[in-house]
């Protein structure tokens, strides 16, 4: 009994440790672009409106929704 114990918290550990690395991956990927866009553009730091961090909010909650909802199991 214990042995499935240990798998189940396991395997939670795992998915756990994924989501951080993919997480960071792709928030440091996401701040490089728009970084190197802003300099490109602007020659310096973005300037973001507060209506654009609105919608780039509710499409990340959007996002996360949608991925939270693939372990529902339904089809």
């Amino acid at each position: 009994m214990a042995n499935l114990s240990e798998n189940t918290n396991n395997w939670k550990a795992t998915f756990l440790i994924a989501g951080a690395v993919i997480g960071a991956v792709l928030g440091l990927g996401t701040a490089y672009l728009l970084a190197r866009t802003a300099e490109e553009n602007q020659g310096g730091p973005p300037q973001i409106s507060t209506v654009d961090a609105l919608k780039a909010g509710i499409g990340v909650f959007g996002i996360v929704r949608s991925i939270a909802s693939l372990g529902d199991g339904k089809k």
